[in-house]
């Protein structure tokens, strides 16, 4: 593991590793962290693992981490790598297994009083309308042919069968559709995992939270995004399923069977790569980008069911139980992009594994509603902990390749979590807290017990404080919906 006398705090949040660390670094590499989150990160490999990605063919800059970076498959959690276009590489690893997992904002008009006595009935009407668990399929039936279309088409597919607005897909990261995916680049077992599974939650850390806008840092900036305390939000935190992770364990095996062909040699296996202008880099390209639109197709089905269970709980309860979206965004993809580097424009292959894109003011890829504050970012917290509303700055553009963080970050494994806490123990604890919880696993809400992970608000202080991210708004939970 790298100690803490490998590396040197350059400014209040930032540090870095000397590209003279070891003789394989090709570029430095760089993590943000506090004095407490600094302590974290010398606790597991997930630097090891940041300086592993800073050997990689065609990096450019920096190996980067956010403050919630824990250790990974190959990549740590919280990684961002940008490689040359078309001479870098491209990383499965880079990506992560849950292609897309991601997060959307919906927000309400009503205020929490409005909602507290119904609050218990939505919860269960959410989980019955919302199918989570491993492995578990929803009740979208797809015609022979049409998941094609759905992940070629992303949020565009939800649209036409009447399961989105389309205001739900300006206000979502690439319109809720990447081009350039293609169905044939995905293999059959992949296709079959997915068929059924549109429109599900999952398990794991994925959940559907009824939160309330517990506090507003920048009064112009919430109101731009539509949210005020006391407000009523729902957050869905998911991806793309066992479509998703199909691909990417397709393509770390093809990856390994010829990476030796390209003359690529790494500190670690699970960082296989191929160069993104090879037949094996833009297939993997082309089916990572249908699993990023699988992803969106589900958030945006289960945005549906969101919707009809407001409906048939607070119908002619409460006035305007609408439910509208602020943004989507994910946190595990590989994106090209158009970044400044050395004082030039140049096109680079942006790897953010559990780290989210975070543009700034002025981007012309962002809905024109934000397109002058910056792009709304969505920062999950671990259950029962708050979660953050964040908007990209002009320093994510500068430092990190528009990027930030995206979560509290894991500082627990999940075997250790559940012989720490029990399920039902922790169940009763948080409604004794006033949180409302629902899950078909007592083991699995075991797994994502607060106490796993690192203190979110830290995270959000340091790339607030580090200018990759301004706070907006902070939101805690009233209801929880896990598998």
């Amino acid at each position: 593991m790298v100690s803490s006398d490998a590396f040197k705090k350059i400014e209040a949040y930032l540090y870095e590793i000397p590209q003279s660390f070891r003789e394989d670094m090709r570029v430095p590499a760089r993590f943000y962290a506090d004095s407490d989150l600094l302590e974290n990160m010398l606790g597991d490999k997930s630097l090891e693992q940041l300086v592993n990605t800073a050997t990689l063919p065609g990096i450019v800059n920096y190996a980067l981490a956010m403050p919630d970076i824990h250790q990974g498959y190959g990549f740590p959690i919280g990684g961002v790598v940008a490689t040359q276009v078309p001479d870098g590489v491209i990383s499965p690893g880079g990506v992560g297994y849950d292609i897309n997992c991601g997060v959307r904002l919906l927000a309400t008009h009503l205020q929490r009083e409005q909602v507290d006595p119904y609050l218990d009935d939505l919860a269960t009407v959410l989980y019955h309308n919302c199918p989570s668990g491993v492995g578990k399929g929803g009740n979208i039936r797809l015609k022979p042919g049409e998941l094609d279309r759905l992940v070629e088409t992303g949020a565009c597919w939800a649209l036409k069968r009447g399961y989105a607005t389309e205001e739900d897909l300006v206000r979502t990261e690439e319109n809720g559709c990447i081009e350039g995916a293609d169905a044939a680049k995905v293999s059959e077992r992949a296709k079959k995992r997915g068929q059924d599974q549109v429109g599900t939650l999952g398990a794991g850390n994925h959940f559907i939270e009824v939160d309330m806008v517990d506090e507003v840092f920048d009064d112009p900036a919430a109101r731009r995004t539509g949210l005020f305390p006391g407000q009523i939000v729902v957050q869905i935190h998911c991806g793309s399923r066992g479509f998703g992770h199909q691909i990417c364990s397709d393509y770390v095996n093809r990856f390994q069977k010829v990476i030796h062909q390209y003359g690529i040699q790494l500190p670690d296996r699970e960082l296989v790569c191929a160069p993104l202008s090879s037949p094996e880099g833009q297939d993997y390209l082309a089916a990572m980008k249908a699993a990023a639109n699988y992803a969106f197709a589900n958030r945006q089905v289960l945005t549906h069911h969101i919707r009809r269970s407001f409906e048939e709980v607070l119908a002619g309860k409460v006035k305007n139980h609408h439910v509208y979206q602020v943004y989507d965004i994910a946190h595990n993809m590989a994106k090209i992009e158009e970044h400044e580097s050395g004082g030039r424009k140049v096109k680079v292959c942006v790897h953010r594994k559990g780290a989210t894109r975070a543009f700034g003011p002025g981007s012309p890829v962002l809905p024109e509603v934000y397109r002058d504050i910056g792009q709304p970012v969505l920062v999950p917290g671990s259950m029962g902990t708050a979660s953050w509303v964040l908007l990209g700055t002009a320093g994510s553009m500068n430092q990190t390749f528009g990027s930030t963080c995206h979560g509290a970050g894991r500082m627990m494994s999940r075997s250790r979590a559940k012989k720490t806490v029990g399920g039902a123990e922790l169940r009763e604890e948080l409604e004794a807290g006033g949180i409302h919880i629902r899950a078909g696993s007592m083991s699995g809400l075991a797994e994502e017990a607060p106490i796993a992970y690192k203190d979110v608000d830290k995270v959000v202080e340091v790339v607030h404080g580090a200018g990759i991210a301004k706070k907006v708004a902070r939101l805690v939970p009233l209801a929880v919906i896990k598998g």
